[in-house]
């Protein structure tokens, strides 16, 4: 697991459960996480490596990237 001491934490909505996170050693990368110790790479990780939970809490509060990746499979 990667240090975190480099990840700024933030959160689009107040009420939002996903956390965001920046890494400012690289450039493109869209993590994020429920609980700010297992990190997911959005694209590398959406929709396979979440369970059923964290996938409806991602497309309830990311409704634009739940449809860019509707055509992925479960």
């Amino acid at each position: 697991m990667k240090q975190l001491k480099n990840y700024e934490w933030y959160k689009n909505n107040p009420d939002d459960k996903i956390w965001w996170v920046d890494d400012h050693e690289k450039v493109g990368e869209w993590l994020f996480s429920f609980d700010k110790k297992h990190i997911f790479n959005m694209f590398r990780d959406y929709p396979h490596e979440l369970i059923d939970e964290q996938k409806k809490i991602f497309d309830e509060e990311n409704p634009y990237w739940a449809n860019f990746f509707k055509d992925r499979a479960v």
